[in-house]
């Protein structure tokens, strides 16, 4: 369905024109979207400034209305309200989107990013050679635009894709504002479904929720039980089931015990009798799509996984094993012993008794684990197994899970390194090229930042291992656990099944570092201290204790723009990194980027994306695995090229120009202040550690540690002494659901 032509008599009515309310206390009317001052992109609330005939100057509209653009005209149903801060406001309870009829409007609307190739001047070129007929042009007859200068066959393919796409998405968006479903995905929905989105929406809404990122099952639920599903079916109960799973397993979960799923999936359901819930959990385990096992190690008497999990998990330990029980050549470890001094000699090194130790038995075991905090040797024993085994005729292969963790590596061992992604050859369409079928050709695979690893990527690791291949894994246990479900670092020490060396010795030349000693505290329970003797620039710890959050923010930002700079001749927009428990509140990212762009990057061109503008120079983090771009999830880049007319972006990760168009513009967050959990894998030059009350749900010991631990030359908290106090107390993470130290445990055994 496309919207109404212009000129047609079922298009909008004069701009502004009120219409007859739906109750005594509802208005509606048709206004002309002006711009969009604030958006929630997940949710599709936002804020919005409109022209209506009646309203004197601009009306601010607020609510669920998806994506709107500057220059379209809506048609709004609502209640006014008076805000006790922003003053009178319609709240909008829903939302029709119309064609623009006015030239501004139009105008504005041709030249908002939503039509590939067209910017502010080929919209004004556009509407100079058709007026306002030129929306019609498009519709019917869109090959007369090649009349218009600047407009050529490549052009105008272009603008027919980008035009024939946005009219089947407003057809989605029409559909999912009668159920209730944030229009804002309606480009992710098409871009999934393509053009029979809508019928197969009709024929199982329940896939929404696992399909398109964002999307809860209560919004998809909404949509199933308005189209006619019973509440106690079959499929909302299963449905419920599987999304309650995959909640968990977003927490790390890979099985959650049958009582705890029950009790969760009710609590979706809103009452539903549990007996139902759990014949529909035996009902998905007939149809294999899950799995129930009893865990007597963990006196669980019935587990429930999600069939790809428990198959991965199994996977996992058969696949050590096998790797285990294949012998190594002694001849390889001989050629190690024997070349090892003359390789300290000419490294420059003397190896501690305990590094040596880890060398060797690194070289001697199939599978073998090296863990270790900040300061003990972690790299410099990893470049000494990189440099032995290659002596020894090895052929190496070095990876590690993000792309500034690989390079960190690379740098290190002296050999190219990759991520686990593109060294298993990922792609969208065809999974992992490297896999059970196309083995890797090395003889040794080594991972740094092993902490990172979740269960379903150490499983496509395993499976493209060859059984002759040795594997090392590399990182330090004390940091937070991986995004993915699974806690397989700590799964495989806790086991006792995988050879490991733990190091322990913290070396001189690491004491001098107050962030190494403090990281050490922590890691303790122990407050983190100050060295008074030390002055800047040789000093690389402070702690500026300030209790009230909005000082926090204050003194984060003026340590960040202008302490650093003057004391360290850090760049700032470049070198530091604030780092932050949460996304909300004061020292949140949300505010936090927004001050720190407005006095880093103010000013230039600017693609706007709800309330986010991107500039060129700004540091942006991608939120999201891409494996069309080759960028995942924790990549940070820097904004190197802005395209206003088409608003897209060039950005610069480590030196490789990916391009961004509109619609991929919500898998980018500006990156002043990120998370500490999207900081794993990656080092900078300083941090800035905001750490206040307000975070007390997220404040855990391997927080900090973690937060501390990515700091190369300088880490600063500004927060309370109760705040940190928190943190160090809590040394309970959260315990994931795993079965992985225990089947190892049983699989070596047997």
């Amino acid at each position: 369905m496309s919207k109404p032509r212009p000129d047609d008599a079922s298009a909008a009515p004069e701009q502004g024109l009120l219409v007859t309310p739906e109750t005594p206390d509802q208005s509606r009317l048709v206004a002309e979207v002006r711009s969009v001052v604030f958006e929630n992109r997940e949710s599709g609330w936002l804020v919005a400034k409109v022209k209506a005939k009646d309203e004197p100057g601009l009306l601010t509209v607020v609510g669920t209305m998806g994506s709107l653009t500057p220059g379209e005209m809506v048609e709004l149903t609502g209640t006014y309200r008076e805000h006790p801060k922003f003053g009178r406001q319609l709240e909008v309870l829903s939302c029709i989107s119309r064609y623009p009829a006015t030239e501004s409007g139009i105008i504005r609307y041709l030249s908002s990013g939503l039509i590939k190739g067209v910017g502010p001047a080929m919209a004004l070129k556009l509407f100079e050679a058709f007026g306002k007929d030129v929306l019609d042009v498009l519709e019917r007859e869109p090959e007369k635009l090649l009349a218009v200068e600047g407009v050529g066959a490549r052009k105008l393919a272009g603008i027919k894709e980008s035009w024939q796409a946005q009219r089947e998405i407003r057809s989605l968006m029409l559909f999912l504002q009668t159920h209730n479903v944030p229009t804002t995905f309606a480009a992710r929905i098409f871009k999934t479904y393509g053009q029979g989105a809508i019928d197969k929406l009709k024929s199982n809404p329940y896939d929404l929720a696992y399909v398109i990122r964002g999307i809860a099952f209560k919004t998809a639920d909404a949509m199933a039980l308005k189209l006619g599903f019973a509440p106690d079916s079959n499929m909302r109960l299963e449905a419920a089931v599987v999304y309650a799973l995959f909640t968990l397993s977003e927490r790390g979960h890979l099985f959650s015990p049958d009582a705890e799923l029950i009790e969760l999936t009710a609590e979706m359901l809103g009452g539903v009798d549990t007996g139902k819930i759990e014949e529909a959990i035996l009902s998905l385990a007939e149809k294999k799509r899950v799995h129930l096992e009893e865990l007597a190690e963990q006196h669980i008497e019935r587990a429930v996984w999600l069939s790809h999990f428990y198959r991965a998990e199994r996977d996992i330990a058969a696949r050590l094993r096998t790797l285990l029980d294949h012998p190594a050549p002694a001849a390889t470890l001989k050629k190690v012993e024997a070349g090892l001094p003359a390789l300290e000699a000419q490294a420059g090194l003397d190896l501690s008794a305990e590094q040596r130790q880890a060398v060797l038995a690194a070289c001697r075991h199939k599978v073998f684990i090296i863990t270790g905090g900040p300061g003990t040797g972690k790299t410099t024993i990893t470049r000494m197994i990189v440099a032995a085994l290659g002596e020894a005729g090895l052929k190496l292969k070095l990876a590690a899970p993000t792309g500034r963790a690989a390079k960190r590596l690379s740098e290190a061992a002296g050999l190219p390194a990759a991520t686990l992604h593109r060294l298993l050859g990922y792609s969208a369409e065809g999974g992992f090229q490297q896999n059970e079928e196309n083995k890797l050709k090395c003889d040794c695979l080594l991972v740094d930042e092993a902490s990172m690893l979740d269960a379903m990527l150490f499983v496509s690791v395993l499976r493209a291992l060859p059984p002759t291949c040795r594997l090392i894994l590399v990182g330090d246990v004390n940091q937070l656990p991986s995004v993915g479900p699974g806690n397989v670092l700590s799964d495989l020490l806790n086991s006792e099944a995988v050879p490991s060396a733990r190091l322990t010795h913290i070396f001189r030349q690491a004491l001098k570092s107050a962030i190494v000693v403090n990281a050490h505290r922590v890691n303790r329970g122990e407050p983190p201290e100050e060295d008074p003797a030390t002055c800047p620039p040789e000093k690389d710890f402070w702690w500026i204790v300030q209790d009230e959050p909005a000082k926090v923010q204050q003194l984060v930002l003026q340590t960040v723009c202008e302490r650093i700079p003057a004391a360290y001749g850090l760049d700032p927009a470049r070198d530091v990194q604030v780092l932050t428990p949460m996304h909300k509140g004061e020292v949140g990212t949300q505010a936090l980027n927004e001050l720190l762009q407005a006095r880093l990057n103010p000013a230039g061109p600017a693609v706007t994306r709800g309330r986010v503008r991107f500039r060129a120079g700004d540091r942006v983090l991608q939120l999201r695995n891409n494996y069309d771009k080759d960028v995942f999830n924790g990549d940070l880049g820097w904004v190197a090229e802005v395209d206003t007319d088409c608003q897209e972006l060039a950005v610069d990760f480590d030196g490789r120009l990916v391009h961004f168009e509109a619609a991929d513009l919500d898998e980018l967050a500006p990156a002043y202040a990120i998370s500490i959990h999207k900081s794993q894998g990656s080092e900078y030059p300083a941090v800035v550690i905001p750490m206040v009350t307000q975070h007390y749900v997220l404040l855990q010991r391997n927080l900090l540690y973690t937060a501390l631990t990515r700091a190369r030359r300088l880490a600063i908290i500004v927060g309370s002494r109760k705040a940190v106090a928190i943190a160090l107390r809590n040394n309970r993470a959260e315990r994931r659901y795993t079965n992985l130290r225990w089947r190892l445990a049983e699989s070596m055994g047997g």
